[in-house]
């Protein structure tokens, strides 16, 4: 029987850790790790934590006994991973477990705004059953383009090559064996913007990529445009995006991520209630002229939010415990342990 405590999770989490882990002595904090609950499993020899509970130097000196850290999370920047490797502490991640669940949601959007669903819906819960203004496009046929070929944009091409849409792909970094797999087309930015019907944004927000869409580049696509962003928000410029809008050359907007949403490491960080909520007021009052606009579709940040996908993370983490436990241990991020005596 081992010990092992967990940090920062819901009750229905621990509900699924009792059951996956019912042979081991298990304790639950529902706060972060801290300087009190810490002397409480200072005899622990696995740790199961979020982002909030911050592993260093100093807390690994009064974890004397453990072994092995599970985060709940695909990023692993709380943790001092070179103390962990040189104490030869295996530190696991969830490397993916919302790709199919942001997929489906950017579809929705897109349907969403091609269909005119929510301008639909308002008007027939108001008794006007009038048809004027609502007529909307197919997408089959379009060409859909995609910025951005990860596990999530290449589950987005392969739902809408099924379609009937063409799908063209802007990634320097995209898996050519699978752009030609899911029959894509590998192109260049400048390419995608001038021939897309609707545009996807599924990057990660790095220098190179910061308002990759912005006035010069929404020059460059076809007028009448649809513009869907399920990744970050500062990949796209709020006011030039709003513009746009305004002027019809963008004909609408799918937007499940804004600008002034704070640096978010991990979605599921948004579920917290110590998430910040910090916005720049000039940048909000331009969301706010898009959020009104019948065109555009705003959700909060949850395209990650499925029952399944906070499932996966719970459900991973436990077997990442049961791997390591029978020595066999998965999803590890600093592999150098493998060549120390786990």
């Amino acid at each position: 029987m081992v010990k092992i405590a967990f940090f920062e999770l819901e009750g229905w989490e621990k509900n699924i850790l009792k059951k996956q882990l019912a042979n081991h002595k298990l304790l639950f904090f529902n706060e972060p790790l801290n300087e009190k609950n810490i002397l409480q499993i200072k005899d622990a020899q696995i740790i199961g934590i979020f982002i909030y509970s911050k592993i260093t130097k100093k807390e690994l000196d009064i974890l004397k006994n453990l072994k092995m850290i599970a985060t709940f999370s695909t990023g692993f920047d709380h943790i001092d991973m070179a103390e962990c490797t040189k104490r030869k502490i295996v530190v696991c991640n969830v490397p993916s477990y919302g790709s199919h669940t942001v997929a489906e949601h950017t579809l929705a959007l897109m349907l969403g705004v091609a269909k005119k669903i929510i301008p639909s819906v308002d008007r027939t819960r108001a008794g006007n059953f009038s048809l004027e203004g609502l007529r909307t496009i197919d997408i089959y046929g379009k060409t859909l383009g995609l910025i951005g070929f990860g596990k999530i944009g290449s589950h987005v091409a392969k739902v809408c090559r099924s379609l009937g849409m063409n799908v063209i792909v802007y990634d320097p970094y995209a898996d050519e064996n699978l752009v030609d797999l899911l029959d894509c087309k590998k192109v260049s930015l400048e390419y995608l913007l001038k021939h897309s019907d609707i545009i996807s944004l599924h990057a990660p927000l790095t220098p190179q990529t910061h308002h990759i869409i912005n006035k010069d580049t929404i020059k460059q696509m076809k007028n009448g445009v649809i513009l869907i962003n399920t990744a970050r928000g500062a990949l796209v410029d709020t006011k030039a995006l709003l513009d746009a809008i305004l002027s019809k050359k963008i004909a609408g907007a799918g937007l499940d991520v804004l600008e002034e949403e704070n640096a978010i490491r991990e979605e599921k960080e948004l579920l917290s209630l110590d998430y910040p909520k910090k916005h720049d007021l000039h940048t909000v009052v331009i969301t706010h002229m898009l959020r009104e606009h019948q065109n555009v579709i705003i959700t909060p940040h949850n395209a990650f939010n499925s029952v399944e996908a906070l499932e996966r993370i719970v459900y991973t983490s436990a077997e990442n415990i049961l791997e390591y436990l029978k020595k066999t241990p998965k999803n590890i991020v600093n592999k150098e342990v493998l060549n120390k005596k786990i």
